[in-house]
């Protein structure tokens, strides 16, 4: 267990952290859903502007450092490969 205040600090900055960054993720899933859910239901027109809406909340999940730049390319790669194919 933490003695140092530093420490005691610390574990508090640490669980408030993983409660925005929690969110953050979230609200970047929920963004992908909605595309997902655009393709399933064949409409290419919503599809695309999900498409539209989620590139930058992808993004700023890199820019704020919860999700890997790599992981965010593969997911934007894959999305857009399937609305284009629509």
């Amino acid at each position: 267990m933490a003695n140092t205040p530093q420490a005691k600090k610390r574990i508090r900055r640490n669980n408030v952290r993983a409660e925005i960054n929690g969110a953050r993720v979230s609200r970047i899933r929920s963004f992908v859903k909605k595309v997902e859910l655009a393709i399933a239901g064949g409409d290419k027109k919503a599809a695309a502007e999900a498409l539209r809406e989620a590139q930058p909340e992808l993004a700023r999940g890199v820019a704020r450092g919860v999700m890997h730049k790599n992981t965010v390319a593969r997911k934007m790669s894959r999305l857009s490969k399937r609305v284009a194919g629509m």
